[in-house]
């Protein structure tokens, strides 16, 4: 759990970034069987103009292209909130064994919230869920980021 928790604060420092360009501030990465990032991306909606461009899958693509696979088996994908239902699908495909997240998403979260995706019977493809990783510190830059929107 220890590891968990040094990799999710690593993911808030790196979510942090998204601010200077306005998007919310969610971050991933991606970590290999050694722990060793392969992947990492932030939210970039607004950046970009792009409304595939979610941390989840820039880690995702990043990681595929390290990796020179889109099988990212034995990999553990870290992110400060709780997949929604494209981000869900391109774990699935990428055939990511583990997912760590920190706030929950309520509104839009597809790994428990609404939805539990990530661990439907019905598909091929399960993913170890760990859920809530420092979600306090998770939630809190999420809430303070819409509170300066308002």
């Amino acid at each position: 759990m220890a590891q968990y928790e040094n990799w999710m604060r690593e993911a808030i420092a790196d979510a942090r970034n998204a601010l200077s360009s306005g998007d919310v501030p969610v971050a991933a990465f991606i970590v290999d069987a050694e722990g060793r990032r392969i992947g990492s991306g932030r939210n970039e909606r607004e950046l970009h103009k792009d409304p595939t461009a979610h941390a989840e899958v820039l880690a995702i693509r990043e990681a595929a292209a390290s990796l020179s696979d889109w099988h990212l088996l034995g990999t553990t994908l870290v992110v400060t909130l709780e997949p929604c239902i494209m981000c869900a699908g391109a774990i699935l495909n990428a055939r990511i064994p583990r997912v760590v997240f920190g706030a929950w998403d309520e509104k839009a979260g597809a790994v428990g919230s609404i939805y539990d995706l990530l661990r439907d019977r019905r598909l091929n493809h399960r993913v170890e869920v760990v859920a809530g990783i420092e979600a306090e510190a998770c939630a809190d830059l999420l809430l303070d980021f819409f509170r300066a929107q308002r």
